[in-house]
């Protein structure tokens, strides 16, 4: 290990095309600094920079045994750091801190530097600032990044948008400190400007839509079935070995266990039942509704989160009438089955619902996002990694233009089978006053999807009346409108 203090000699360590570092992170919370021991460990030389030198100061102490770093004080140092094209990735809070940042940056780049921006950005503010850094010369490469604070460290999978020239000197480096699965690296080139964290944000809301999921059954199992945290702690350790394995799955299970060490209960039972989020969640239902493309999953999960922290209404409202309430299932093996099923099929719709999404801000944008490389380099390092994630990748490699993940022979049979344990799951939630509108959402969309004739007709013709909207007929090509208040005759519009 080698760590040079480029403040103290900025002249230090810097050969013919500039600085000696590879890679520079400026941004050293807990994700940029275990990003930059991430490219220390894997070789790289890597140029470390924050606005208190006390974080870049506590990293090369604590972790500077772990590869070569080149210590920097001000923006100026860091980019000298650097060689040719210059790399530089920003690990910073989203919104003007990043702006601020970025500027900084550009002002002592030169034309063919490359900024990475890898928090989690407004896909819009991305293709914004990708637009005026490539006036100025420069590549902006809008880059996701999912796995924590552990996948950072260990191997993240990474989603990097930007130009395909931009990628040629940063891909290489971004791979190789990717997860790997069956020696892919989770990582790919997703497409131009804001097209990585579109990605990152609907990948964010599938990660809502999985967990409430995972929720509601984990509630299922408790007030359904009456059973303790533990007992469900087995329950999600032995589907972990089928086909909901996922990286979620494992951590429930493992959180379920956890036992407080003040009171001595579950650590679940004293933990306040309030969600927080940060918002990519909303982000993916705002964008969602901008495209028309309908994530109902993900919507709930959304707004599951903000009831959870509705407090004053749930505390005003814990008296309310509940009706008339059924008998609780006392088939206690069937029951449990019929969760695990209903939670497979509903996370196929979240999974199908996301990727449709991506479809719709590809062709937005015009980005050419392929589905089947998403489902590849969300195999490892990420939140939502699961085994049918290699489904997902035959599914897409084997039918490119794939309308929806339900109609794909696997996952077509694999809903087929958890059909009826999906209904009784939903009744019988009801029927006890149990919440799950998730699982409920699912399986209305799914049934939305496969009905011959839906009421949106009636409501066409509603608006037809009041604002002559006009409708189609399904005999005849064109559009009508009737003459609502005139004689009601049907005149072509």
């Amino acid at each position: 290990m080698t760590t040079t203090d480029h403040a103290a000699n900025p002249d230090a360590a810097t050969n013919s095309s500039g600085g000696r570092a590879q890679i520079g992170v400026t941004g050293l919370a807990v994700m940029g600094s275990n990003i930059a021991r991430n490219f220390a460990r894997n070789g790289y030389t890597v140029a470390v920079h924050n606005r208190s030198s006390a974080k870049t100061d506590a990293l090369i102490a604590d972790h500077g045994s772990e590869g070569d770093f080149v210590r920097t004080e001000t923006v100026a140092e860091f980019v000298a750091a650097l060689e040719k094209p210059r790399r530089a990735l920003i690990m910073v809070k989203a919104g003007d801190a990043t702006d601020q940042v970025i500027e900084e940056l550009a002002e002592v780049m030169e034309p063919g530097d490359i900024i990475i921006d890898g928090g989690n950005a407004l896909y819009t503010d991305t293709i914004r600032r990708e637009a005026a850094l490539r006036e100025r010369g420069l590549h902006f490469v809008g880059s996701g990044i999912s796995g924590g604070e552990e996948g950072a460290l260990n191997g993240p999978s990474i989603m990097p948008g930007g130009s395909v020239e931009s990628y040629k000197s940063l891909g290489p480096l971004l791979e190789s400190i990717s997860a790997k699965v069956d020696g892919t690296p989770c990582c790919a080139h997703i497409g131009p400007d804001g097209a990585g964290h579109f990605v990152k944000m609907v990948h964010n809301g599938i990660e809502y839509a999985d967990m409430q999921l995972i929720g509601e059954a984990y509630n299922l199992l408790r007030d359904a079935l009456g059973m303790e945290a533990g007992a469900i702690a087995d329950v999600f350790a032995e589907w972990n070995k089928g086909e909901l394995e996922s990286y979620l799955i494992e951590i429930t299970s493992e959180v379920l266990r956890q036992r407080d060490a003040k009171t001595g209960e579950p650590l679940v039972d004293v933990i306040v039942d309030a969600a927080e989020q940060k918002g990519t969640g909303r982000w993916t239902v705002k964008a969602a509704l901008d495209l028309g493309v309908p994530v109902t999953g993900i919507a709930e999960a959304v707004f599951a989160r903000a009831l959870s922290g509705s407090r004053a209404q749930r505390r005003a409202a814990s008296d309310l009438v509940s009706g008339e309430l059924a008998a609780k299932p006392t088939d206690v093996e069937q029951f449990t089955e019929d969760i695990r099923q209903a939670l497979y099929a509903s996370k196929i719709v979240a999974y199908a619902q996301g990727f449709d999404q991506i479809r719709g801000g590809s062709d937005e944008y015009n980005w050419d996002v392929s589905p089947g490389d998403l489902a590849t380099i969300w195999r490892g390092g990420c939140i939502i990694a699961a085994r049918f994630l290699g489904r997902i990748k035959d599914a897409y490699e084997n039918n490119p233009e794939l309308n929806t993940l339900i109609v794909e022979p696997y996952f077509k049979d694999a809903i087929e089978n958890a059909i009826d344990s999906w209904r009784r799951v939903v009744i019988t939630a009801t029927s006890l006053g149990i919440p799950v509108p998730a699982f409920t959402s699912s399986l209305s969309y799914y049934d939305g999807l496969r009905a011959k004739r839906l009421p949106a007709a009636l409501t066409q013709g509603q608006r037809d009346y009041f604002g002559a909207h006009t409708y189609e007929r399904i005999d005849e090509d064109g559009k009508f409108h009737t003459l609502w208040s005139g004689d009601r005759s049907e005149i072509r519009a």
